[in-house]
């Protein structure tokens, strides 16, 4: 009989440039739309597990209710969070990710990656799906790309490179010209 997996799920909006964040790292303001931070909270909402560097946390009402694995290389392998009992410290230089997800109780449901983008880029041969939100008519100048590679590719050829396949695209808000795209692996 076979174990439960785990499936890996990423998310996050980029700037028509490929920018999740300015120069300083931080997400601008003018890159959170209302109906993407709907689909994203209802997202997380679902997985059974977050996990993040340290500037992704979702800072939302939920968002300490959720169980997560925070990648850091503040500890050598992977500790219990003491300001958080629900949160996992993971350095992956020390650990395999399936002792994390161990270690914070969680072996099988979703995971959810939201970032950055030294963590979107440890995962991309493992991502089940990929939720690539893209907010077409705002540009981030200077910038930090939301995935290791950009700008020198775009998000889409770099997910394309690593086997996913855009499967369905949805508008989120045409006001502001932000869609929704499902990068999808063959199963």
């Amino acid at each position: 009989m076979t174990s439960p997996r785990l499936r890996i799920e990423g998310y996050v909006i980029l700037s028509a440039n490929g920018m999740l964040a300015d120069a300083h790292g931080v997400m601008p303001s003018e890159l959170k739309f209302d109906a993407d931070q709907t689909f994203f909270e209802a997202a997380l909402d679902r997985a059974d597990l977050i996990v993040h560097g340290r500037h992704s946390f979702e800072d939302q009402a939920r968002s300490p209710l959720r169980t997560r694995i925070w990648v850091t290389h503040k500890v050598a392998t992977i500790e219990r969070d003491p300001a958080n009992a629900k949160a996992t410290l993971w350095n992956p230089a020390g650990a395999p990710f399936e002792d994390a997800c161990r270690h914070a109780g969680v072996t099988s449901g979703t995971a959810a990656i939201i970032g950055g983008p030294t963590v979107f880029g440890m995962f991309m041969d493992r991502y089940d799906t990929f939720w690539l939100s893209q907010a077409h008519r705002l540009t981030i100048p200077n910038g930090r790309g939301g995935f290791p590679g950009i700008p020198e590719r775009s998000a889409q050829e770099i997910l394309a490179a690593h086997g996913l396949k855009a499967t369905e695209t949805r508008m989120l808000d045409a006001e502001h010209g932000v869609d929704l795209t499902a990068w999808r692996r063959d199963a």
